[in-house]
């Protein structure tokens, strides 16, 4: 059967913790309310395009638009597929400075020159970019400062690799991961240039409007650029939508097999183990009752996550306020693992 998202918005109504397929999700709000798990705002579970459980924690509802920080990443990765299915972008091998030709970067050298498309979609540039080292010259905090979003990552130096760091020679795929904002913002800079679209509009026009959603708040650079590395709001029901691109690719919004492509693994990560990384999407092991579940996860500040789990056909929307937090990504993987996961694989 065919999805439709017009069907599933139509499902899109406030779920009682006893789903109508026997599913009981009372103690995900009992966790909610006991304070463990910090400001959940809001829960959302989908299984086979119905929405199963949705429940809000919070005096936004289902109307608000939530900040979810980096989920944003994600999108973007998508509307990168959609440029270079439609032409703008030639393929994933394209070189970064040539949709730059105005900008002369600082720090010349051959690495830049031929650092490409999937470099920025796989988070392993030759570029010194690190927001997990506050050292790193290209931290997204010192990009913050910066008129030109674009022109500070592109003047980045090249990457060194000290002889106890896991360089591209000796890791897994080649790549060396190094999550990057300044990247992702300049991925969004590169959509606009080679669509000739601000980013925005390029989003509404080809991703947002197809899934009937509206009113997407962005944060924009001084010089008015969309931050396509993060801070969209969005409703969790827009999120909804999204992640079910990565299990109904062939409904026509993402051009044919990109959902597939982002869900590859492409690059290890080397402080997380057994968490990959595809194009913009990370990839996470789940487990219950002795079975191991891969997901696709789009994630942000605070714990705020879309997972993705094909092998259920199932989607798990969990936005919060816990931002800053170190522990806040833990509790909404425990909210999934301990008590949402065991609801979707029980009725598979």
């Amino acid at each position: 059967m065919r999805f439709s998202f017009a069907a599933a918005a139509a499902a899109l109504v406030a779920i009682m913790p006893m789903s109508a397929t026997g599913q009981d999700f009372s103690a995900v709000s009992e966790r909610i309310g006991s304070g463990e798990v910090g400001r959940t705002t809001s829960v959302l579970v989908m299984q086979d395009g119905a929405t199963i459980f949705e429940e809000y924690y919070d005096d936004g509802g289902a109307v608000a638009r939530r900040n979810t920080r980096s989920a944003t990443k994600t999108i973007t990765a998508m509307l990168a597929g959609i440029a270079i299915d439609q032409g703008s972008i030639p393929s994933v091998n394209a070189r970064v400075l040539d949709f730059f030709p105005d900008h002369t970067p600082a720090n010349p050298d051959p690495r830049k020159s031929a650092m490409t498309v999937e470099a920025l979609l796989t988070m392993s540039s030759p570029l010194e970019c690190d927001d997990s080292n506050p050292w790193s010259r290209g931290h997204e905090e010192r990009m913050y400062t910066i008129e030109d979003w674009p022109g500070f990552y592109l003047d980045l130096p090249p990457r060194g690799f000290a002889a106890w760091a896991q360089g591209p020679n000796s890791a897994p795929y080649g790549r060396a991961f190094q999550y990057c904002t300044a990247g992702t913002a300049t991925l969004g800079a590169l959509i606009e240039n080679a669509t000739g679209s601000e980013l925005e509009d390029f989003a509404q026009t080809h991703l947002f409007d197809p899934l009937g959603i509206t009113g997407a708040e962005w944060q924009f650079s001084p010089l008015g650029l969309a931050q396509g590395g993060g801070g969209m709001g969005l409703t969790t029901r827009d999120l909804g939508a999204l992640g079910q691109l990565f299990l109904h690719d062939q409904q026509g919004v993402l051009p044919e097999g990109w959902a597939s492509e982002m869900m590859q693994e492409r690059v290890s990560v080397p402080s997380q183990d057994g968490t990959g990384y595809g194009y913009l999407t990370w990839l996470q092991s789940f487990a219950n009752g002795g079975q191991t579940y891969r997901a696709a996860l789009m994630n942000g500040n605070g714990g705020n996550k879309v997972i993705v789990v094909p092998e259920l056909n199932a989607v798990a929307v969990i936005t919060t306020t816990n931002y800053g937090q170190g522990q806040a990504h833990g509790w909404s993987e425990a909210l999934f693992e301990d008590l949402i996961l065991p609801q979707l694989a029980g009725s598979n």
